[in-house]
């Protein structure tokens, strides 16, 4: 898919999400709902989901696909990894990242978005893996890290 037509469907993501989200307060909720429109939008997401920061540890939430790992510490994996420096990661290939958790073998690359509301305190992770190696780019950064603020901050 070229860059065009993926920024084109996550506007129409994002305008789903934000007209459906309106008045909406129960975060779970929102969190469905953004899964859902996601997975709908895009065949490369394998799996998409939330990991809620709960004391201190991401505990699984709502999510698409087939069963995630249901605890993952912040020092472990790609998710781990985008709490402690507090930025969305990208990577190509999950086999060639240290430390990378397999939760379903079939995941290739995966990018994980913080989730933080308007003071900076964590909520969640957003997470999306693909069976593709290198499915996601920069415009899958920069929309995502779009969805995530306008739901959440």
């Amino acid at each position: 898919m070229n860059a065009e037509s993926k920024q084109k469907q996550y506007q129409q993501a994002l305008t789903s999400i934000t007209a459906l989200l309106d008045g909406e307060s129960d975060k779970i909720a929102m969190m469905a709902s953004v899964c859902a429109i996601l997975s709908e939008k895009f065949d490369t997401f394998f799996w998409t989901g939330f990991y809620r920061m709960i004391e201190g540890t991401l505990v699984v939430g709502p999510y698409q696909g087939t069963p995630g790992c249901l605890r993952i510490t912040p020092d472990r994996g790609v998710c781990g990894v985008a709490v402690s420096q507090r930025k969305t990661m990208i990577v190509d290939d999950v086999a060639k990242f240290p430390g990378h958790i397999a939760c379903d073998a079939r995941s290739r690359s995966e990018i994980v978005v913080p989730v933080m509301n308007a003071a900076g305190e964590w909520i969640a992770v957003l997470d999306v893996d693909s069976e593709q190696v290198a499915a996601f780019d920069e415009v899958d950064e920069e929309w995502l890290e779009k969805i995530v603020e306008a739901v959440f901050a």
